[in-house]
Formats: structure tokens, sequence, C-alpha cells
């Protein structure tokens, strides 16, 4: 499904830092069908990435310690105004708005257990071209400690409405599933830490990439140095699994229903 502009309130990029952009490109080009250049001096050598020529996904060198992560950002015409929201409602702001070149203005924000998510005011890059197809990014969800924190800051800091769903209706996940909303479409979903997560584990804006077959592109994961961390499972959406590039960020993959 090609895009060309987000409402408020609705995630619209995702990126991934990379210690080694160069071979993190390699692996998601392998597996997911990308085209990607290292972008010029002025970038920093961030890369975007593109499927039939229209942009996907981010590639940035590393800049702070710790695990390679992706980050998913949120679409919003006045970013100083979601950092202040995030602020009054018990956030923490990691980097302060900032111009990126020409493409807009960018914020990194944690909410009150953790979770980092990004803040996009679009300029000449408005968010991803292509999404909901295979090769490109089709979900962001976070899993967190805290579902009711959650279901407080979110809908403060970026106007999102909560629909909830039980666990009965969520095939029995604890604490059941959450699809937040804006004007009554599902942009984003939300789901306890499960039990089995390692502690260490701190929570996450997790994303997704839709593939033709779940199956081959567990495989092909394996073969381009990356390493499942899930069994493959299937729900209403399709068949998923969650993964990590050679370089441990985490993502999943998801095939649709039939």
């Amino acid at each position: 499904m090609e895009i060309d502009q987000y409402e408020d309130g609705v995630p619209s990029w995702v990126d991934v830092g990379s210690p080694d952009p160069a071979a993190a490109a390699a692996f998601y080009s392998a597996l997911l069908g990308w085209e990607s250049e290292e972008g010029p001096p002025e970038a920093g050598g961030y890369r975007v990435c593109t499927l039939r020529g229209r942009m996907v996904a981010g590639i940035a060198p590393q800049v702070r310690p710790g695990p390679s992560v992706w980050t998913t950002y949120v679409s919003d015409s006045d970013a100083e105004a979601v950092v202040a929201r995030a602020l009054v409602h018990l956030g923490e702001v990691l980097v302060e708005p900032m111009d990126v070149m020409e493409a807009g203005r960018m914020a990194l924000i944690a909410d009150p257990v953790g979770a980092v998510i990004g803040v996009w005011q679009p300029g000449q890059h408005k968010g991803a071209g292509i999404v909901n197809e295979p090769g490109a990014w089709c979900w962001s969800e976070l899993v967190t400690s805290d579902l009711a924190k959650a279901e407080a800051f979110y809908p403060a800091v970026f106007g999102w409405q909560v629909l909830s769903h039980p666990p009965e209706e969520a095939g029995g996940m604890p604490g059941g599933y959450t699809e937040w909303q804006v004007n009554a479409r599902s942009v984003a979903g939300m789901m306890l830490k499960p039990p089995g997560m390692p502690a260490e584990v701190p929570p996450y804006w997790g994303v997704y990439f839709m593939v033709d077959d779940a199956d081959e592109a567990l495989r092909r994961i394996g073969e381009f140095g990356g390493r499942g961390l899930t069994p493959l499972m299937d729900i209403e959406q399709g068949r998923f699994a969650a993964a990590a590039d050679p370089f441990g960020a985490m993502f999943s993959v998801l095939a649709p229903p039939g």
C-alpha cells in the first residue's frame, strides 16, 4: 500500500541504529528486498531504504552504547508540543526536538516505564511511502510492564484512543491486547511483557515487517546471520515470529493469512 502523508498521531517511520549500517542494510535487503545506499556526509551515514523506489525504513550508525534497536516515530505537526505533553505526563525527553536538514524535525521520548518512541514532524520527508505489504513495515507494538501507565500516557501525549481486548478475546494473552487508535482506526498495539521474556529485557516498542511466507523468512533470517527468538505462531492476523538481526536488533515477521 502506497501512502504519501500521515495524520497527526499516526506512526509514520521506523529506523534502526546499527554498529555496522552497511552489513545491516545487506541483511534487510536480502530478507525484504530493500535497496539501500549510504547517505550523504551531511546525513551522518544515515541510509534510507527503499522498495520500488519508495522509502520504507532507515538504518543509522549507532550513536548510543547498548543494544541495537528499532525505533518507531509518530507523525505530528508540532514536535515541541508533543515533548511538552510527555514531560507533563511523567515521560522523559531523550533527544530534544531537532531539525534533520530539510527532511523534518525529530525528538525521542521515553514513557513512564522507559519504552522509547520517536516523534517526527514532517518536512520534505513525510514518512514511509509503502506500508502493509510484503517487504514493508506493517505494525508497531508496545511491550510493557505496566498497561495502566501506558494507557494514561499515550492518549495524553499523542491523542490515541484505547481499544482493549480482554484475555479471552486475545488468545489468552495475560493482560489481553490493546489497539491504539486514531479516529477509530487502529495504528499500533500494546501487550503486557510475557512471563517467559527475560527480566533484563526492558519495555520497548517492537516493529513488524510483512512477508509472503513466515516460515521461509525465518529460515532466511538464520541464513543471513540473524536468529529466530520465538517459534512461529498462528494468530488471526497471520503467521508470525520474533527474530533478531545479526547485531541483535529485534523485529518480527508477519505473513498475512491465506
